[in-house]
């Protein structure tokens, strides 16, 4: 846990697929585990869920593509009056190159493309997205 800087005081997710990793994760370390839910298309700690002036977390989740949902987990972290120390994720799906502005780490980094609508070849080619992601 040197990458930390010492173990956090909390980890912390965004449901619903954060949520095992956060716990298991958590549990590792022996620390308490968070999960933020979507209330009105925005993150918030809810179920008696909270965060003290200065905690140290740790933010995970499953997948990370573009660092979004993450970046929505660090910022409520950060209103909520915690510190992000670090982020990490079971998989990178952008090949290592979303920067989160802490250490990062990943089980598997994956290079796989990701476009804007207006530049994907699926999209080009008259292919319609059955399910376009978690959000």
């Amino acid at each position: 846990m040197h990458e930390l800087g010492g173990v956090p005081d909390v980890v912390v997710a965004p449901a619903l697929g954060g949520i095992l990793v956060a716990h298991e994760t958590a549990r590792a370390l022996g620390v308490r585990s968070l999960f933020a839910e979507r209330q009105d298309g925005v993150l918030k700690l809810r179920r008696g869920f909270s965060i003290e002036r200065g905690e140290r977390c740790f933010v995970v989740e499953d997948v990370v593509t573009t660092g979004g949902s993450t970046r929505e987990t660090m910022s409520l972290v950060f209103t909520s009056g915690g510190v992000v120390v670090a982020a990490g994720s079971l998989i990178d799906r952008s090949g290592g190159r979303s920067d989160l502005g802490v250490p990062r780490v990943a089980l598997a980094v994956l290079d796989i493309p990701n476009y804007p609508p207006e530049e994907c070849p699926l999209c080009k080619a008259g292919s319609q997205a059955i399910k376009p992601g978690s959000r």
